[in-house]
């Protein structure tokens, strides 16, 4: 496999890995900035790919299993030795130079690291010190990959443990972090990143209010299980009154979901009345209406006796329906839209980003 293989290896894995990161990334955003930064997006996805190729360019090609046997040649433990192998060779003329094994393959080496030295002083606003000791642990990180036979999956070393690597790529990070400041003249701080999404964050988007939709759903979950499971209490009503109403209603309007997005609840007046009879709306709106008229349907046809073809037909019908209802919702909180639930109850979502208190 050659290293442009490896690469579109890396691009293919890139998506299912950027999915796994995606959530977290996005919870982590929303808890520290009330936003999600457009520019952020591309560098730590760009990072996150940039890792994944270099890993690739470690570990690939695999080999067989069977073909691995001890090697005594599996080590190279003598410092700068690079230095003597390009030395000791005949080149003849600069094209041959550049194209030796000897002379490109620590060309290759050190221009692998310089986008990490780049990564860490541009974005993770590392010192020099910082980049050479992060340099060289990543590179020491990928030779005990080697040396291990990728975590002992195979018995002996399928690639060579190469001191000298250790030094090329840890210089690789220190030019890229000279590098750096070439692109820090033209491009945002992260200063500048971190106070634009602060500032956004003063607003609440639509994405935000999914987000503490999902994540309350997923606490109030582990809570009833909780319940359920260490204090044998079975009340699937009572788990949700305390969750979505008594806890917002001690503390100001916030769920626990709201409080870690940095988001609240605003009422103009009685906030524990208010939250009670938006969360039977809510229940009634989304879940018993909607599911009710195809449980009632249902009821109807045994009694009735409808036709297989008429059942068919309804239910196809039924969950069209179902789900433009439920794609309109969506569509309405990403718009930033006021639902009718919210207008009933005069509810605001306020962001608690900074001091000042900007309303949807």
């Amino acid at each position: 496999m050659s290293y442009l293989e490896a690469i579109k290896l890396a691009l293919l894995f890139f998506p299912l890995l950027a999915f796994l990161f995606t959530i977290p990334f996005i919870l982590s955003q929303y808890h520290r900035y009330g936003s999600i930064n457009k520019f952020r997006v591309l560098i730590i996805y760009s990072f996150i790919l940039y890792i994944i190729t270099v890993y690739f360019l470690a570990i690939f090609p695999l080999p067989d299993k069977d073909s691995i046997v001890m090697n005594s040649n599996a080590y190279q433990l003598i410092p700068f030795n690079f230095i003597f192998d390009i030395l000791s060779r005949n080149y003849d003329g600069v094209f041959e130079f550049f194209v030796s094994p000897a002379v490109y393959t620590v060309l290759f080496n050190l221009i692998m690291f310089m986008p990490f030295g780049i990564y860490l002083r541009y974005y993770f606003e590392k010192d020099l010190k910082h980049v050479f000791t992060f340099s060289f642990l990543f590179s020491l990180f990928l030779e005990l990959t080697q040396l291990t036979g990728l975590y002992f999956i195979y018995p002996y070393p399928y690639r060579i443990f190469d001191v000298d690597d250790l030094f090329i790529n840890t210089m690789g990070g220190i030019i890229g972090y000279f590098i750096a400041g070439l692109f820090m003249r033209f491009l945002p701080s992260r200063d500048d990143i971190d106070l634009e999404s602060m500032e956004e964050g003063r607003k609440i988007s639509g994405l935000r209010r999914i987000m503490r939709f999902l994540l309350d759903g997923f606490i109030w979950l582990v809570f009833y299980f909780i319940l359920y499971l260490f204090f044998d209490i079975h009340g699937l009503v009572f788990s949700l009154l305390i969750y979505y109403v008594l806890i917002p209603s001690l503390n100001k309007g916030q769920t626990l979901g709201s409080k870690f997005l940095k988001m609240r609840f605003e009422f103009p007046d009685r906030l524990f009345f208010r939250l009670f009879f938006r969360l039977i709306f809510v229940i009634l709106y989304y879940i018993v209406i909607p599911f009710g008229v195809g449980y009632l349907f249902l009821f109807l046809s045994k009694w009735f006796k409808f036709s297989d073809f008429v059942t068919f037909m309804f239910v196809f019908v039924y969950v069209i329906l179902l789900g433009v209802f439920y794609l309109f919702n969506i569509g309405k909180i990403f718009k930033r839209e006021v639902l009718i639930y919210d207008r009933i109850f005069k509810l605001k979502y306020v962001s608690t980003i900074g001091e000042e208190k900007t309303t949807v």
